[in-house]
């Protein structure tokens, strides 16, 4: 069983030519909704890779709510822990450009009134499994969750996304940290001597960042896991082991919510028994699949679209 604790978003996309600059108006193309909330699109990915997921988050009393939900309804995940407050669900405004990059802002609605009171309602009762929390619901609420699963014996794994002021403070409290490389950057920029570039990295690049998260994952005894968008994604364990896995070479149409399919798929993954190398390499593949369609829950791609392009 994997436990999702963190946000349910309604995505509000519209497609531009180009990412407009601060103070620019751009004239932009279509226009759609779709549920989203990094929480939620990771809990939907590691349902459609065939675990059982139950997802605890919350959402507002607006007409938003079911919109938010619905997809999750449909395929099945568990949202009898969801807490209902007045109020707004959280929205996310996102532009996308004709490359397939984005920039989002969070509006976080209900979202906002998680509690650490709800992390023990969430988790009372649990031990074993895994655990996802990202960085979208007050830190509070995710660091009591990321307390209670190392005490309950819960693989808990963190997404740095978005990355925050705490997180470096927060970081050490999961099993298995996932960061993009600028998230990586931001958190290890004391002493690393890496840049927040979001660049594609080689050569030197690549042993700095190898070393760098061989330094983090050694002393904070866990596992560190970057990922690196068209160059796939690597890791390194506690004890030094280090993986690396490839993406599938393709044209991204929109690369919202390829990150969150990676957790979501890399949790199932692990669930299942997978090791961490087979686990990452079914996340990338399926990270991939998600740049091929818009959106980022109606991108997420099933196990049988995964497998097949493993093929």
């Amino acid at each position: 069983m994997i436990t999702v604790f963190g946000s349910t978003n309604l995505d509000q996309i519209g497609t531009v030519s180009r990412l407009p600059k601060p103070g620019e108006t751009v004239a932009g193309g279509t226009f759609s909704m779709a549920a989203g909330g990094k929480g939620a699109n990771q809990a939907l990915a590691a349902r459609r890779a065939g675990a059982s997921v139950r997802h605890v988050s919350g959402v507002g009393s607006d007409a938003f709510a079911d919109l938010a939900l619905a997809l999750l309804k449909a395929d099945g995940v568990d949202l009898s822990a969801m807490k209902v407050v007045e109020g707004a669900t959280g929205i996310a405004m996102i532009f996308v450009d004709s490359q397939g990059e984005n920039v989002i802002a969070i509006l976080p609605g209900a979202n906002g009134a998680m509690t650490a009171a709800d992390a023990d309602a969430a988790l009372k009762g649990l031990s074993g499994g895994v655990m996802l929390v990202q960085q979208e619901i007050p830190q509070a609420a995710t660091e009591r969750a990321l307390d209670l699963a190392r005490a309950q014996g819960i693989i808990a794994i963190l997404n740095t996304a978005p990355f925050l002021d705490s997180t470096a403070a927060l970081a050490p409290k999961a099993a298995i940290l996932i960061a993009n490389e600028t998230e990586f950057a931001l958190l290890t920029a004391s002493g690393s001597g890496l840049t927040a570039s979001g660049s594609g990295l080689t050569g030197r690049g690549i042993a700095e960042l190898d070393a760098a998260m061989g330094d983090w994952a050694a002393r904070h005894n866990q596992t560190v896991i970057v990922t690196l968008g068209g160059d796939g994604a690597r890791a390194v364990t506690a004890t030094g082991q280090l993986i690396s896995v490839p993406a599938l070479p393709i044209k991204p149409v929109d690369t919202v919510g390829a990150g969150d399919t990676f957790c979501g798929y890399l949790a199932a993954g692990l669930d299942a028994g997978l090791d961490l190398e087979s686990a990452m390499k079914r996340a990338a593949v399926a990270a991939s699949l998600a740049c091929l369609k818009p959106g980022a829950q109606p991108a997420i791609p099933t196990a049988a679209e995964v497998e097949q392009a493993m093929k």
